[in-house]
C-alpha cells in the first residue's frame, strides 16, 4: 500500500503537467489556420477507394496529374483520422484540428512521462521539467500551434516513436515494436533509421541469445513491419507507377526550393545549409511587438532548445546511451542531406524526428543526477523563445 500512494500521486502530477500543456498548445492554436487540411480529405479518398483528392488546398505541396491531386506526404496520418473523417467528415473533422493537434502532443508528453519512470527518473518533479522541455522547448509547439498537412505527420511520429521507446524499455515484443516502427516510418520516412535500434532491442538484455531466438525475435520484428512496407510500395506504385517514387521529387513548389531541389532530393551540398539552420540561424530584432522576427528558414537548436543539452550529462558510456545517441544521429542524416530544412518554420522542425531519441537520453541523465535549476533555467529559456515565435507567428 505504501508504494501505491507515490505511484499514484506521480501519476496524477503527470496529468496535470500533462493537461496543461496540451490546453497551452490548444489555446494558441486556436486561431492559427493554415488551411491546408490534405490529410483529412486523404482519409475521406481512402475511405471511398481513392488515393488522390479532387481539389488542391494550397498553390504549393502537390502533385497534379490532370485533375486529380496527389499528396506527396507520408500517408498514416490519414490512416490515424479515417476513423473520426468517417464519423464526422472532412470538413467537420479538420475544424477540430486544433484539438487534435493538442492531443496528439498530449499522447506524447504522457508516453515520455511513463518513459522517463521506466529509465528510472523517479522524481515528479524531473518527469515534470522533461515534458516541458518536449512540449513546450522544441519545435513541437510550433508544429502544434501551426497544424496543417506538413506539421501533422511529425505529430503522430512523435507519438508512435515514443510508443515504441516504451515498448522497447519495458515488454520489448519485437512484433510490436514492428508494427510501431512501420507506422512510424509511414509518418516519417526518416524514422526507417531507427529500426537498427529497434532490432536491437528486440534482444534480450545485453544481445547474448541463441541464434534460433535472435532470428525469431528478428523475423517478428520485421513481420511487424511488413505491412507498412507494403502499403508505403503499392502506394507509391499506385500513384505514380513507380513504388519507391514518393512524389516528393515531384511536387509542385516554389522557384527558390526548385532550384535546391535541382541539386539533388538528397545531396551533401545541401549539408551546409541544413546545418546552418539547425545550430546558427538566429532571429532578427526589430523595432515592433514581439520584437523578433525569425526568417522561416530554421533557427538555431541551441536557442529554441537548449534544454537539450542536458542529454550531455547522461553516462555515455552506457551502451544504452551511445545507442539512442547513434539512433538520434541516423534519423537525423537525412533531413540534412535534404533540399529543404524545413521551409515555413520557427526552430528546424525535422529534428523533432530525432528528438524522442534524445529525450531517452535526457531521462537518463535525470535519473542519474537530477535536472538543477541551471538546467531548468535552459528548459525556460526555451519555453521563452517558443513562445516568442507563437507571438511572431500572430503579430510579427
Amino acid at each position: 500500500m505504501t508504494g501505491t500512494a507515490p505511484r499514484a500521486r506521480s501519476a496524477l502530477g503527470g496529468a496535470v503537467v500533462v493537461a496543461i500543456i496540451g490546453l497551452v498548445i490548444f489555446v494558441s492554436a486556436r486561431w492559427a489556420d493554415v488551411g491546408r487540411p490534405e490529410f483529412f480529405y486523404l482519409a475521406d479518398a481512402f475511405l471511398h477507394g481513392r488515393v488522390w483528392l479532387d481539389q488542391s488546398f494550397g498553390i504549393y505541396d502537390f502533385v497534379r496529374s490532370g485533375e486529380r491531386f496527389y499528396v506527396p506526404f507520408a500517408p498514416f496520418p490519414a490512416l490515424g483520422l479515417a476513423p473520426l473523417v468517417a464519423l464526422v467528415g472532412p470538413a467537420s473533422a479538420a475544424q477540430s484540428e486544433p484539438l487534435i493537434d493538442a492531443a496528439l502532443v498530449a499522447t506524447s508528453l504522457a508516453l515520455l512521462w511513463r518513459l522517463a519512470g521506466r529509465l528510472g527518473v523517479r522524481q515528479t518533479r524531473d518527469r515534470a521539467w522533461l515534458v516541458v522541455l518536449f512540449g513546450l522547448s522544441t519545435a513541437t509547439w510550433w508544429i502544434a500551434m501551426r497544424g496543417g498537412v506538413w506539421h501533422t505527420g511529425q505529430l503522430f511520429a512523435s507519438v508512435l516513436t515514443f510508443g515504441a521507446l516504451l515498448e522497447a524499455n519495458g515488454r520489448r515484443r519485437p512484433f510490436v515494436l514492428g508494427l510501431l516502427g512501420g507506422a512510424g516510418f509511414l509518418s516519417r520516412p526518416t524514422l526507417a533509421a531507427a529500426f537498427p535500434y529497434w532490432a536491437w532491442r528486440s534482444l534480450p538484455d545485453g544481445g547474448r541469445t541463441r541464434l534460433a531466438d535472435a532470428v525469431r525475435r528478428l523475423g517478428l520484428l520485421g513481420a511487424g513491419a511488413v505491412p507498412a512496407v507494403l502499403f508505403a510500395l503499392w502506394y507509391n506504385a499506385i500513384r505514380f507507377g513507380n513504388p519507391l517514387e514518393s512524389g516528393y521529387a515531384l511536387a509542385v513548389l516554389p522557384p527558390f526550393l526548385e532550384a535546391q531541389r535541382a541539386e539533388g532530393l538528397f545531396s551533401v551540398r545541401h549539408l551546409p545549409m541544413n546545418l546552418q539552420y539547425l545550430l546558427l540561424e538566429v532571429p532578427r530584432f526589430v523595432p515592433r511587438f514581439p520584437w523578433i522576427a525569425a526568417d522561416g528558414l530554421g533557427m538555431s537548436i541551441f536557442l529554441t532548445s537548449p534544454g537539450l543539452l542536458l542529454a550531455l550529462r547522461a553516462d555515455w558510456r552506457r551502451r544504452e546511451t551511445v545507442l539512442l545517441g547513434l539512433t538520434a544521429l541516423l534519423v537525423l542524416i537525412p533531413s540534412l542531406l535534404y533540399y529543404v530544412g524545413g521551409w515555413f518554420q520557427y526552430g528546424y522542425r525535422y529534428a523533432l524526428d530525432a528528438i524522442p531519441f534524445v529525450m531517452g537520453i535526457c531521462a537518463l541523465a535525470a535519473a542519474r543526477r537530477g535536472i538543477g535549476r541551471p538546467w531548468q533555467a535552459l528548459i525556460l529559456i526555451g519555453v521563452v523563445v517558443n513562445f516568442l515565435g507563437v507571438l511572431w507567428n500572430y503579430f510579427g
